[in-house]
């Protein structure tokens, strides 16, 4: 056994879940090696493309994924998708073949280590024969302990070299939740006992603790809405107000604001999810829980920070305040208004369905009424990207997959291919822009031959619908287009597909539920422009 079939078999026996990647010379004993220890891997058309369905993997299956890429151009074409990763703190390995010590001529050298650690991944690397074992299970731990994106360099002349015999891999401990300090605890329930209209905002670092959230938020009479990330965590709670943020429906961000207490779990705070701090009153004290010392306070001042895992600082927070149950935020009054119009499909609109398409507004309630409730929702970036993630609902922190960390487009396609394959279970919906879908197209070939049934639906402008609307009045024949069958495109791949226009043409996406599905769909919406989406006014201000 050489090196880099070491490697590749300490992997399959840590328990990593998936490997994506584009296999050349440099990866391809370290990949074959995965395979043979049970790794399931999907070769991918390119490797940015494997990176964003790794991450994806990763974050809807709660499993460490595998991202393997050749030296040189292989990690550099997959570099996008890993900072989405690095960004989010997705728990990724990355292995990337790297030059040998002798190559310093090789066209394939790059400095990774700089260019890994410069896009916020950990640089590991396998020294030797002796240490690959040990390199192997650091990079693991890290991902999987800290949440980080590692990628662990390969050296060419290592991987050759031949591996030590009987080597046995270690176990890597899970580690225990932790617990919030008492006194951060009373803290925290003296702020909630106190408060007479308590809002929890729930994060990433919440996913898993959505019942000890509402328990807490039943005792305390709090309100509950998630960031992006976390959006479906509380779907079918009736105190839900969905996603805070740009996306927020009017009434959600007419709550949030109105909070005399907000609580972020697991939450960033940053100006997304709290628009540039509009959402939280003058008056508002704000407490924020992580695990991350480094994340409390670090987008936002906040009135007390608590270090702790959040569903044991909820829990502990509960049992410091006792049985009683607060009204708090809980009225009859506001009951009768989450129900009437707290999602976005209920709140009226003029529609502009006409000559230029359809109306995006109305293209999404028609989805999400035609379409599986048991859905995963994976939505990529631009103009139309409030449409899908408000109006298209999951049923759980299971069914959103938002990549958008770096706030790239081009990766929605990948992103649903990965929540997929990591939730078989249920229907993928990939929503992508025109721009975004194009940029992403060679991955249609790869749900074709994976035989995976998903829908994709392209909000098609015709542009690149966020800077025609940012730029008014500018010169815009940079970011506009002409029309482009995408449908047919889909079609050459193997697709089913049908072009969108107007409300009726919805029965071809209706035809395709009801059956065999023996094929993926591509929707082709050609939608009227919406004169700027109302998310992007929020979203341009922090640029």
């Amino acid at each position: 056994m050489i090196v880099a079939e070491l490697v590749g078999r300490t992997l399959a026996e840590l328990g990593v879940g998936q490997a994506f990647g584009v296999v050349g010379s440099g990866n391809f004993h370290v990949t074959n090696a995965l395979r043979a220890g049970g790794v399931p891997f999907v070769a991918a058309r390119h490797e940015g493309g494997a990176a964003t369905m790794a991450d994806a993997y990763a974050r809807m299956s709660g499993r460490p994924a595998v991202l393997s890429v050749h030296q040189g151009c292989g990690l550099s074409n997959a570099l996008t998708g890993i900072t989405e990763a690095a960004k989010s703190r997705t728990p990724l390995i990355v292995l990337a073949a790297d030059t040998g010590g002798a190559a310093v001529r090789s066209n394939f050298r790059i400095d990774q280590d700089a260019l890994v650690s410069a896009v916020g991944a950990v640089a590991e690397r396998v020294h030797s024969p002796a240490s690959a074992v040990a390199d192997t299970v650091r990079a693991y731990r890290t991902a999987v302990q800290q949440r980080r994106t590692v990628v662990l360099n390969l050296p060419l002349d290592v991987q050759a070299m031949e591996a030590p015999a009987d080597v046995v891999v270690p176990a890597v401990p899970q580690l225990a939740a932790g617990r919030p300090a008492a006194g951060a605890v009373a803290a925290l329930a003296e702020l909630i006992a106190g408060a007479r209209r308590p809002v929890f905002v729930a994060g990433r670092g919440a996913r898993g603790a959505r019942d000890e959230l509402r328990a807490l938020a039943e005792a305390s009479g709090a309100l509950l809405a998630t960031s992006a990330v976390a959006a479906g965590l509380f779907h079918d709670d009736p105190w839900s107000l969905g996603i805070s943020g740009g996306f927020a429906s009017p009434l959600a961000a007419e709550l949030i604001a109105g909070a005399d207490l907000v609580v972020g779990w697991g939450c960033a705070l940053n100006m997304w999810t709290m628009r540039h701090g509009r959402l939280i009153g003058p008056d508002a004290r704000v407490v924020q829980v992580d695990l991350d010392p480094d994340a409390i306070g670090a987008n936002r001042p906040v009135d007390l920070g608590v270090l702790g895992d959040v569903g044991a600082t909820a829990s502990d927070v509960l049992a410091e305040l006792g049985p009683d149950t607060a009204t708090g935020y809980r009225t009859d009054e506001v009951r009768s208004e989450i129900d009437a119009r707290v999602r976005w499909r209920d709140v009226p609109f003029d529609d502009l369905t006409g000559r230029d398409g359809i109306d995006p507004r109305t293209l999404s309630i028609g989805l999400d009424d035609v379409l599986p409730t048991e859905r995963v929702v994976a939505v990529d970036s631009g103009n139309f990207m409030g449409y899908p993630s408000a109006y298209l609902a999951v049923p759980d922190e299971f069914g959103f997959c938002f990549t958008q960390g770096f706030q790239s487009i081009g990766l929605g396609l990948a992103t649903a291919l990965g929540a997929a394959l990591a939730r078989p279970d249920r229907l993928a919906v990939a929503a992508l822009g025109d721009g975004g879908a194009l940029m992403g197209v060679s991955e249609l070939e790869t749900v074709v031959r994976l035989g995976i049934p998903m829908v994709v639906v392209v909000y098609d402008d015709r542009g690149y619908g966020a800077e025609v609307h940012h730029f008014v009045g500018a010169d815009l024949e940079t970011v506009r287009f002409p029309e482009t069958d995408i449908a047919a495109i889909a079609r050459g791949f193997g697709f089913e597909a049908v072009t969108v226009r107007c409300p009726g043409d919805l029965k071809g996406v209706a035809d395709w539920v009801a059956g065999p599905r023996s094929a993926p769909l591509l929707v082709d919406a050609k939608i009227a422009s919406d004169g700027g989406s109302w998310w992007l006014s929020e979203a341009f201000q922090g640029h």
